[in-house]
């Protein structure tokens, strides 16, 4: 048998993680899918489809992300349930592997199926509603679409998923309390420094600078009006091939060197 990965002891890992706390792991994904589609229906109201569509994808994807990624772990919250878990006949690889395939393929394909055909339900309904006899009718339906997967908003949103929900499954390797709370406060905290010293840096290149994005634009005052600056096409690509793939995969192989320490 393969001491690093067998497909029969991972599945029965998965399962066993699976069922073993199901209010936290099953509990905390429906609850989150649930906040996602109020989000729909309550920004719907207030600000449109597509603002609905945004705000709820963010919400569902990224939040419901971190929050998995900072339960999957959640044995290490008491030095007897860590033990235990420690001392599962599985190999180190296959333990990181479950968290892994729990936050980053299980809960992904589950929000997106999700996401899928509760936008298809609201689309559907704003289409249903329109009067096909109004001058406006044509517009008014191609207005409102089914959300693209491979949008703008919704790459971003990938990005920060895989990024964030990286950042927590490595806390909560480190901080075995509250590790949600405490990520979320060095992530905030570490962001925020950087923005303000993205400002800084181009401050001291560029002449009146209004605000900064890190790795991405400078937005500048002309006269009364704002411009944009953005990367070189090249650099551009070199930032975003970093934020796509090799941060994401750093964050997450932590997570594997990390649980290779706490077995010594």
């Amino acid at each position: 048998m393969n001491n690093t990965f067998n497909v029969s002891r991972f599945g029965w890992l998965l399962k066993k993680t699976i069922l073993e706390r199901p209010a936290q792991l099953m509990g905390l994904s429906l609850l989150t899918l649930s906040l996602s589609f109020v989000t729909y229906a309550l920004v719907k109201l207030l600000g449109g489809i597509e603002d609905a569509q945004n705000a709820s994808f963010m919400i569902g994807l990224i939040g419901g992300g971190c929050f998995l990624a900072s339960f999957v772990y959640n044995q290490f919250s008491s030095n007897a349930s860590g033990s235990s878990f420690l001392t599962l006949p599985a190999s180190q690889f296959e333990k990181w592997l479950c968290g892994v395939f729990i936050t980053g393929v299980c809960y992904l394909a589950m929000f997106l199926v999700f996401f899928r055909l509760m936008d298809l339900g609201f689309v559907s309904a704003y289409h249903s509603s329109l009067d096909p006899q109004s001058p406006f009718y044509k517009d008014q339906y191609e207005a409102v679409k089914i959300f693209n997967y491979y949008g703008f908003v919704a790459d971003k949103c990938f990005v920060m998923f895989f990024n964030f929900a990286g950042t927590m499954l490595v806390g909560s390797l480190y901080f075995n309390k509250a590790s949600f709370i405490k990520v979320a406060l060095i992530v905030c905290a570490v962001c925020m420094g950087l923005f303000m010293l993205n400002i800084f840096i181009a401050g001291l290149f560029i002449r009146n600078v209004q605000t900064a994005f890190p790795y991405y634009l400078v937005w500048i005052w002309v006269g009364k009006e704002r411009g944009r600056l953005e990367l070189p096409e090249s650099t551009l690509a070199v930032s975003s091939f970093m934020f796509h793939y090799l941060i994401p995969a750093i964050l997450w192989g932590l997570a594997y060197l990390r649980l290779k320490e706490k077995e010594f």
